[in-house]
């Protein structure tokens, strides 16, 4: 029986270093994904629903988890020998153990009945969009209005399904439960299992006169806009989750949250790395060797003057405190931090060259040292 059993992590989607809540996020999607709430009848999703609830009972528990890494499914196979079988950890497999338990601890359904377990709230779906914003949006904050859409309860029939002056009726075939019990003779005798009710769909209900806006789904999907505020300082490919926005729970289950990723336009001069601000100033050749107040411009477009001081090299950083980003959750400010790049003078008139000439031989060997240093580096001279 082992053998045919698919790893438990792969089941989850996770790797075997996985964390708890990294485990506990990927049932969650998967339990989601596959609940018979969410495929009525389809037989497939089902035996994907045990899977998962059964690969997450056995992880989620740091003791059972330890016997799998261990012996694999020999630990909890009672065949194989190598552990003490299903019922050696709280009757898995068995009586004292049902899947809808786990599925009913997240999503609010408690452990009491069948019923509640199977119409147990269940939150929406997230939904993701993206919203693009110039650098200088994202430095100062903005708002902004983004369109998505969103699977909400439906207006006409508040989310029953049944169309106005009805009401759905309760199974008679499951009793409202949504689940069957079905007896089948194997080579152990007859065993007894659940499946999804084939006369409601697994709903525990039945829509005689559906909805005519909804076609009996309770759920409709719309168009939504709304105004973001995009907060000061944000990066690009950072999100901003506003809680609820999301698409509506099933059975009085919250509504999911929505995700919103922000893209931020490149600026033509300045670079921004974390909260820190890059960009090349262009100095002149006299203004390097003398010294000079030069203007730097700001984030909000103005300009402050720093003196330079004299004999700066080009590819000189220089730093302003303060003056970069400010921290979208602390506020703290980065830097602003400009490269000066000395311009070399082109297009010289004749009298030009020939001062610069006079210039270079005044400066005797002084003009020439970092050049000899390089060179003796090399050839050892």
């Amino acid at each position: 029986m082992a053998d045919n059993k698919r790893d438990y992590y792969e089941v989850l989607g996770v790797g075997k270093s996985a964390t708890e809540d990294e485990i506990k996020k990927a049932y969650r999607q998967l339990a989601k994904k596959y609940h018979p709430d969410m495929n009525p009848g389809d037989k497939e999703a089902e035996v994907k629903f045990k899977e998962v609830n059964e690969a997450y009972a056995v992880l989620s528990d740091s003791e059972k988890r330890a016997k799998y890494d261990r012996f694999g499914h020999a630990a909890f196979d009672p065949s194989a020998g190598g552990g003490s079988g299903f019922g050696g950890f709280g009757g898995f497999g068995g009586a004292d153990f049902d899947f809808g338990d786990i599925f009913s601890s997240f999503f609010g359904g408690g452990g009491g009945s069948s019923r509640s377990r199977h119409n147990a709230p269940i939150e929406g779906d997230d939904i993701g969009t993206r919203v693009t914003v110039t650098f200088e949006e994202a430095v100062f904050g903005c708002k902004k209005e983004i369109n998505f859409a969103r699977v909400e309860n439906c207006a006409e029939c508040s989310g029953s399904g049944a169309a106005k002056g009805t009401t759905p009726e309760t199974c008679t075939t499951c009793k409202g439960t949504g689940r069957v019990t079905v007896q089948q003779q194997t080579m152990l005798g007859y065993m007894q299992t659940q499946r999804a009710c084939s006369a409601c769909g697994g709903r525990g209900k039945i829509i005689k006169t559906p909805c005519k806006n909804c076609n009996g789904k309770g759920r409709v999907k719309i168009n939504k806009k709304l105004e973001v505020n995009i907060p000061a300082g944000i990066d690009d490919r950072q999100n901003i989750v506003l809680r609820g926005q999301g698409s509506a729970g099933i059975n009085g289950g919250p509504a999911g949250d929505l995700i919103i990723e922000v893209r931020v336009k490149e600026h033509p001069l300045f670079i921004r790395r974390g909260n820190n601000i890059y960009f090349e100033v262009p100095i002149s050749f006299a203004e390097a060797a003398l010294g000079a107040e030069i203007e730097i411009p700001m984030l909000d477009g103005s300009r402050e003057k720093y003196k330079i001081p004299e004999g700066t090299q080009s590819g000189t950083d220089f730093t302003m405190r303060g003056k970069g980003v400010a921290d979208v959750n602390s506020k703290r400010r980065g830097d602003l931090i400009f490269t000066a790049t000395v311009e070399t003078p082109n297009n010289l008139t004749s009298e030009q060259k020939e001062l610069l000439k006079k210039f270079a031989a005044s400066l005797g060997e002084n003009n020439n040292k970092k050049k000899k240093s390089f060179f003796s580096k090399i050839f050892g001279k």
